[in-house]
């Protein structure tokens, strides 16, 4: 499995491989598995210019369609995935404890992201670009901070009070982390404009999107983000979700690559979010805002709380 993960993720494929690499992962093809988190990987540490055609291909082989959506192709090469990378890499992936903290996966997903090739920003931050929507969402200026004092007086049922509620109720911070501890301004254009919106707008995203704040869900909308602009600690992110599922319970990964089909699938047929401007809008009421911006829900393809569940049994 090691082998034939590392492989891919070194050399990459055609993308079009991705497609009969899910389809016989989805007939239980271990080595199709390993195959298809190693194309995953690639995208993720080496070439970020390829993340559509690879997961458009992964939809294609694995639900019969690929999204209907316009091309992404932002050209590039790919990058080497530096040595040191694979003890952090496989470290992470076969740890018990994986999963098990929300936290420590987010902090050594991150590391893995900060291992490869220094050059790699340059491309994500090229490839970013030919997203639909983010040039023009850049040229609005670099977002204004949400203030919980704004969110606190909108009026039940709004945009607004869902994420003033969510952030309250469960201790969350309202951008996640304090970006002005992040030297965002030090990464290529437009990463540091678009770590700033993704911290202010993931919980944000949760409310609007229809993903709850469960562990599955939270790999769902990776997979969104991934879509709408080809978030990268979103592309590492997954790649070690469907790695550690291959190498510790390969009985799941269908539910990992179903889930995130679906949730890519969302993010890229969705209208782009990243300029929507969300302060003149937190009095709207959620239904009437996602009719407004043309989003529908996500339907999950399981119950969100699955993980949760399957976790109690045991």
């Amino acid at each position: 499995m090691r082998d034939t993960l590392e492989r891919l993720a070194r050399e990459g494929a055609p993308p079009a491989d991705a497609a009969g690499l899910a389809a016989s992962a989805r007939t239980g093809d271990v080595d199709a598995m390993a195959g298809l988190a190693g194309l995953w990987l690639h995208v993720a540490a080496s070439a970020p210019h390829l993340v559509v055609p690879v997961y458009d291909a992964t939809c294609a082989g694995w639900t019969g369609s690929a999204p209907r959506a316009p091309a992404v192709a932002p050209g590039g090469s790919a990058a080497s995935i530096p040595t040191e990378f694979w003890s952090a890499f496989w470290d992470l992936v076969t740890d018990p404890a994986t999963g098990s903290d929300a936290g420590d996966i987010t902090v050594r997903t991150a590391a893995l992201s900060g291992m490869v090739d220094p050059a790699l920003r340059h491309a994500v931050a090229a490839a970013a670009l030919a997203y639909p929507g983010v040039p023009d969402a850049v040229a609005t200026g670099w977002p204004e901070p949400f203030t919980l004092a704004a969110l606190e007086v909108c009026p039940p049922g709004s945009i607004g009070h869902a994420l003033y509620r969510l952030v309250v109720d469960n201790g969350f911070d309202l951008e996640v982390l304090d970006r002005s501890t992040l030297d965002l301004d030090a990464l290529p254009e437009p990463l540091g404009w678009l770590n700033a919106r993704i911290l202010q707008c993931h919980d944000l995203w949760h409310q609007l999107g229809g993903y709850e704040t469960t562990v599955l869900h939270e790999v769902a909308i990776s997979g969104f983000q991934l879509g709408q602009f080809g978030h990268h600690y979103s592309s590492m992110f997954l790649a070690v979700t469907l790695a550690t599922a291959v190498a510790r319970q390969p009985l799941g990964v269908p539910i990992v690559v179903e889930t995130v089909a679906a949730a890519y699938r969302h993010g890229r047929e969705s209208p782009p979010l990243l300029g929507v401007p969300w302060q003149r809008l937190w009095h709207r009421p959620i239904d009437d805002l996602r009719g407004h911006l043309g989003v529908t829900p996500f339907a999950s393809p399981f119950p969100a709380d699955l993980i949760e569940q399957l976790t109690a049994a045991s």
